[in-house]
């Protein structure tokens, strides 16, 4: 039957990758449109609902717990039961609990809701990538995650201008129903998309010739090895209980010590992260099935590319959190032109994200990465150098500089991750990707804060305070991280089988 078929057809799950790059792409979007869109209403919101700025505040403290709290669990569920029904549950929740925001009749209920969304938010991300690593074979996760990391950067430009309009012309409850209609139809798609994809053969197994649809059925729809049986012990439980404890407690600790005076409540929040962390450490090593799967925690390549999302992470936002209130509170500018300023970031973003998919097959993830991350370095010390007469020449050139050297370390060293994480725990890599992601902003802030409470003469003049020389040091951090990733983008060099070529079928011995 093989000989004169013709060409061989596309297989169900190869025509359905466009709708999971679909939800993949516009998840992550919508979710970064969400924090973008919600920093310029919190104003309005405040006066509305006749708020305190701390309970404001905690419209985005208590959402931003939530998620980094929840990512790794919400990941490892996605492993566990399948992605897709986590993204949908997580995306169909968001777009819920966003129209009930809307609707609240105070602040208090506000918060709640947030914090509910966050939820949501936890179940949707971790996601985005795991649908990828299940659908695309390893070789080709570049494109996908470079056309993700586009969208959030083109979403996270858009957000401040889309934002302004709608709280402008409708306030800010319009904000939050944005998202509904994308959300809303992404979970749906995602409902309707199969789960795994019968054409990608696991790396070193061939297609068994007697395998029809319904037998290919079968196998995508069973759950990975690891999860069959357990129930409830299968995730952790108590494992899953101090990493949210201790994720919470070290965002919680952050974001107090960013504010003023708040610096001995978030070392307490802290410490208590830390002793947590010390008892997730013991249980994780008697657990029988622990949440975070150790082949993947002693994955060299795995560990770095972490490390490097998580010390450039840190730096951008916090070179964000200094320059936004030097363009606005000393140069005197407003919302849009101090975003204009800063244009040439997402513009860089948004055009060098596809560049860096053939970039690290040419080179390898080391060198693109460590590019990247001495790019983001020199911006931030371009920025260091800013004082209280520079014009937008200066600025834009070192907002160019952090667009290109994030873009460039974010799509690497995320493909990095998801790539070598084994399939079976992709949500969990996912998961531990956008933790790494959720916790060095607030991380970066809250340097820059206490930097510039130690050091308050210069203000937030960049070259006369202290806050981005510190912020210079934690973007230096990323390039040994990015010199430990892979030299080369394959996973396996010769020696080995030959591959069988495409239309032939591998002879397999019964």
């Amino acid at each position: 039957m093989t000989a004169g078929r013709g060409p061989a057809k596309a297989s169900p799950w190869t025509a359905r990758r466009g709708p999971v790059l679909a939800c993949s792409v516009v998840g992550a979007a919508v979710v970064a449109l969400d924090g973008t869109v919600l920093t310029v209403a919190q104003p309005a919101l405040q006066r509305d609902l006749g708020a305190g700025l701390d309970q404001v505040q905690w419209t985005s403290t208590g959402y931003l717990i939530a998620v980094a709290s929840l990512l790794v669990l919400a990941g490892r569920l996605g492993d566990r039961y399948g992605h897709r029904r986590v993204f949908a549950i997580g995306a169909i929740g968001f777009a819920a609990v966003s129209t009930a925001i809307a609707l609240a009749p105070g602040i208090g209920a506000v918060i709640v809701l947030r914090v509910l969304q966050g939820v949501c938010g936890a179940l949707l991300q971790p996601a985005t990538l795991g649908m990828l690593r299940t659908a695309f074979p390893p070789e080709r996760l570049g494109t996908p995650i470079a056309l993700r990391t586009a969208a959030i950067g083109l979403a996270a430009a858009a957000g401040p201008l889309v934002g302004g309009a709608l709280v402008s012309a409708y306030g800010w409850r319009s904000v939050f129903l944005l998202g509904v209609p994308p959300t809303l139809a992404i979970g749906l798609l995602a409902l309707a998309t199969g789960e795994r994809d019968p054409d990608r053969q696991v790396e070193g197994q061939a297609e068994r010739p007697g395998d029809g649809p319904g037998e290919r059925d079968a196998q995508e729809s069973a759950p990975a090895p690891w999860s069959a049986s357990g129930g409830l012990s299968a995730l952790d439980p108590l494992g899953a209980l101090l990493l949210t404890a201790a994720l919470g407690l070290v965002v919680h600790g952050l974001v107090a010590a960013a504010r003023p005076g708040g610096a001995p409540a978030g070392a307490l929040a802290c410490a208590g992260a830390v002793a947590a962390a010390v008892a997730l450490a013991r249980h994780e090593r008697r657990a029988a099935r622990p949440l975070l799967p150790p082949e993947l925690l002693r994955s060299g390549p795995v560990v770095a590319g972490l490390a490097v999302l998580l010390a450039a992470s840190a730096a951008l936002f916090g070179s964000l959190f200094v320059a936004t209130y030097f363009l606005q509170d000393v140069q005197g500018l407003d919302p849009l032109d101090c975003a204009l300023r800063v244009l040439p970031l997402a513009v860089l973003m948004v055009l060098g994200a596809p560049l860096c998919a053939p970039l690290q097959r040419r080179f390898g993830p080391r060198r693109t990465a460590t590019a990247g991350a001495v790019l983001l370095a020199l911006g931030v010390l371009t920025l260091s150098r800013l004082d209280a007469t520079a014009g937008a020449v200066p600025t834009g050139t070192s907002a160019a500089l952090l667009g290109a050297g994030f873009v460039t370390v974010l799509v690497t060293a995320t493909s990095v991750v998801v790539h070598r994480a084994p399939e079976d725990h992709a949500g969990v890599a996912g998961g531990l990707q956008q933790t790494a992601m959720n916790v060095g902003p607030a991380l970066g802030v809250a340097v820059a804060t206490l930097a510039l409470a130690r050091a308050p003469l210069g203000g937030f003049v960049p070259s006369a305070g202290a806050a981005v020389p510190a912020l210079v040091v934690i973007a230096a951090l990323a390039v040994p991280a990015a010199l430990a990733l892979p030299g080369t983008g394959r996973r396996r060099t010769r020696p080995g089988p030959p591959s069988p070529r495409p239309g032939r079928r591998s002879c397999v011995r019964s």
